[in-house]
């Protein structure tokens, strides 16, 4: 099909997925205004939004090529870019016993958490985004995986949307551990970095306790968000044998690892080597964003809410059991290190 024309199909859906998506950002800029924090991120409203009016209005036909598209390739190549985001450089103080005991604890917490979910019935795909979400970095964890174990849209927004809620819960309860608990500065500290989803949500629970709070949750969290990179690398070898399996074909025509988890692995490479420029970091982590909440917005005009509100209960309970096992693996990470 002729470049023209491909595009001519592409546009009306690619469209309304970007009016979607300012949509939602000016959503999260009206919280910023009148709430003084972004307690609903923009690639959640995005969603939420996409499914609002896929459920308000049945889209045409004509808008599917767009959609797809940007929940695919647009998804894709923000994942290649948030790999620019990420520097081995930030764990230089960590210590190799604390970057260990890290990989360990999102090792276990995956681990735990997917046969949690299983437990409860939910589908293995679903199972792990939320596995993935709790246990590494939230919505861009799973956002990431998403593709790697090709999960269909009903799962990824089920996993999005209820633990984004917990995350914002996280913020605002894990702070009374260190005020009721009597856990040190350090301590809680590590805790934070280790259960809270993003960054900058780290930062919000850390806030109140102090500067050496900030500094070693952020760094922990940093640590925490570099086993992205190994965690989405493995699920693409993973999810590629055993595709070849059930297929009965030995997959040798086809790349092991899907083109944008090397990506993403290279422009980490990159940036950790100091060969992307800083000045470029800031302009590829907002496309990445950028680019994110556009192929979220995609994601939410191809969601059944009927699907999404079915699994919610159950999805609910593995979030929130995956959330308490890791903090009970995190503390064990504190005691076992003699974190005072």
């Amino acid at each position: 099909m002729p470049l023209a024309q491909r595009a001519n199909k592409i546009l009306p859906g690619l469209a309304l997925t970007c009016a979607v998506a300012v949509v939602a950002y000016a959503g999260e800029h009206a919280e910023l205004s009148l709430l003084g924090g972004r307690w609903i991120e923009s690639l959640v409203l995005a969603i939420a939004l996409g499914i609002a009016v896929c459920t308000i209005k049945p889209l045409k036909p004509t808008m599917r090529p767009g959609i797809d598209f940007s929940a695919k390739i647009l998804l894709e190549i923000a994942i290649v870019l948030l790999g620019a985001s990420i520097s081995l450089s930030a764990v230089r103080g960590a210590g190799v016993w604390l970057i260990a005991g890290i990989a360990i604890v999102v090792v276990l917490s995956i681990a735990a958490t997917y046969l949690i979910g299983r437990l409860l019935g939910l589908p293995p795909k679903l199972a792990t985004l939320i596995a993935c979400g709790n246990s590494i970095c939230g919505n861009s964890a799973i956002v990431a995986v998403a593709p790697v174990i090709e999960a269909d849209s009903q799962e990824i927004a089920a996993a999005l949307a209820f633990t984004a809620v917990l995350g914002i819960a996280a913020v605002f309860l894990l702070p009374f551990l260190y005020f009721y608990f009597g856990m040190s500065v350090p301590q809680y500290g590590t805790l934070a970095g280790l259960t809270v989803y993003a960054v900058p949500q780290v930062l919000a629970a850390t806030a109140p306790v102090g500067l050496l709070a900030v500094q070693t949750g952020t760094l922990v969290k940093l640590v925490r968000v570099l086993m992205l990179g190994p965690v989405i690398f493995m699920l693409g070898i993973l999810t590629k044998v055993e595709t070849t399996d059930a297929n009965g074909r030995s997959g040798h025509h086809h790349s092991l690892v899907p083109w944008f988890i090397c990506g993403f692995l290279g422009l980490m490479a990159m940036r950790s080597f100091g060969l992307i420029p800083d000045a470029l970091v800031a302009p590829m982590q907002l496309v990445s964003s950028i680019l994110t909440v556009i192929a979220m917005a995609a994601l939410g005009l191809s969601v059944n809410i009927r699907s999404v509100a079915h699994a919610g209960g159950r999805v609910i309970v593995a979030a929130t059991l995956s959330l308490l096992m890791l903090g009970v693996i995190s503390y064990g990470l504190i005691v076992a290190l003699q974190i005072q």
